[in-house]
């Protein structure tokens, strides 16, 4: 296995969903985060050997999104590309996917990375319109064309929208709100601890931006309008407890804890990194960020989703023989404050630990000044095919202000799974 370092990355701001389709398509965002990325790098786009994107919801014209990328940043034809999908640590996979490449010798030098326009989810036709333009267009006399015409009803004209079905699991016919409010009763996490983390995730995000933490990872945006974005609009600088505590909850409406406020954002975004080979690193004389230590995934059962981040880097740190401690930092996903709380509670869980890890002893929580420290995504935003490369583009970048050392990025995956990649900043090629 050959060692696999991180070069360079760079994310867009993610921009929040209003409610009508935002400026930029998952393509557009990509490309504006990859050609500030390639553009100061000492090779042209023509010498990757290939590009990795992943996409949950790439646009009816945006097939294979990671060729139309790759081509829109002038990679040539001759470079290869590919999409990956899993769910929202697609963007994770596709570093994954980079990052055993090159370790098998197969490549040197691989863009990755995910991007979303959740605010562009098609909405569609339901399956009795589809039917009734099918009996149309089969109807070749105008007698038949009559006779079908007749056949239409109002309720044909009811909008199915995507995302809401996407946020949905086909298996437990839960959306991933009400799972986060199975963590909530099954750990007792209160709806006070759910909006006190929320307040603090914006107040973090809110400290970061303003202290220039985030300046070499997040690209000023200019849309054709003439707006430019240079930081995550879903940021709330001005929320208080008192207005978080007002809202009220979505997924439950009775007895629910899980409101908008500690929850992340319907958001538009992309983060991309450059991957590279030790053989690469000396030809073009690379920085090195960091280096990839391995990644694991794992499966938990769909309706408690958000445990997976407890079980992929339970598997993680175990192969490696690394504890909890021994981590700088830890970029937790947060999908729900609640499910980032329920992580925490299971990993100090001796019961948790036995009956579902298999293990002897708990991992212990994450110390919770290192969890997260800048903020997540219930300030910035879950744009769900960019999340998993962010917060690993995220660790790199904060491990590197802090002095080096071992970081974990990992987070949960619609369906029940969970992904987790550990990463080691300042390290000698």
């Amino acid at each position: 296995m050959k060692r696999v370092f991180f070069v360079d990355g760079a994310r867009t701001p993610y921009l929040k969903a209003r409610g009508e389709p935002g400026p930029f398509s998952a393509s557009d965002l990509a490309v504006a985060c990859g050609r500030a990325l390639l553009a100061r790098q000492p090779f042209a786009p023509s010498v990757l050997d290939e590009v990795i994107v992943g996409c949950v919801i790439p646009a009816p014209d945006e097939a294979n999104i990671a060729r139309i990328i790759a081509l829109r940043l002038g990679c040539g034809k001759q470079v290869p590309a590919y999409s990956v999908q899993r769910n929202c640590a697609s963007g994770m996979q596709a570093i994954a996917s980079a990052a055993e490449r090159i370790a098998l010798g197969q490549a040197q030098l691989v863009l990755a990375g995910g991007t979303e326009a959740m605010s562009r989810a098609p909405i569609q036709w339901n399956m009795a319109m589809v039917g009734w333009l099918a009996g149309m267009m089969r109807a070749k006399t105008l007698p038949a064309r009559l006779g079908a015409l007749t056949r239409f009803r109002l309720r044909n004209l009811s909008p199915v929208y995507t995302l809401l079905l996407g946020l949905t699991d086909p298996i437990v016919k839960l959306n991933m709100g009400q799972t986060a409010e199975v963590l909530a009763n099954r750990f007792g996490i209160s709806r006070e601890a759910q909006d006190a983390y929320a307040l603090q995730s914006h107040q973090r995000l809110a400290a970061a931006f303003d202290a220039g933490a985030l300046a070499d990872e997040v690209e000023l945006l200019y849309d054709s309008r003439g707006n430019s974005y240079h930081e995550d609009t879903g940021l709330r600088r001005d929320t208080s407890l008192e207005q978080l505590t007002r809202l009220k909850p979505v997924f439950d409406r009775k007895y629910g804890s899980v409101t908008s406020g500690n929850s992340s954002q319907v958001t538009d975004g992309a983060a991309l990194l450059l991957l590279a080979s030790e053989e690469a690193v000396r030809e073009h004389g690379l920085p090195v960020l960091g280096e990839w230590r391995g990644h694991e995934w794992a499966g938990v059962d769909p309706s408690q989703m958000g445990l997976g981040p407890v079980h992929a880097v339970a598997k993680l740190l175990t192969r490696h023989r690394v504890a909890m401690r021994d981590l700088v930092q830890m970029e937790l996903n947060e999908a729900f404050a609640a499910q980032v709380l329920a992580c925490q509670a299971a990993w100090d869980s001796a019961e948790y630990t036995r009956d579902e890890l298999k293990l002897d002893q708990p991992l212990g929580h994450m110390d919770p000044s290192a969890l997260n420290p800048e903020g997540g995504a219930v300030a910035c935003g879950h744009p769900v095919g960019s999340s998993g490369a962010r917060i690993v583009l995220h660790i790199l970048r904060a491990l590197r202000r802090k002095g080096g050392g071992l970081g974990m990025a990992t987070l949960c995956i619609g369906g029940g799974q969970g992904g987790a990649l550990l990463v080691e900043s300042m390290v000698s090629v």
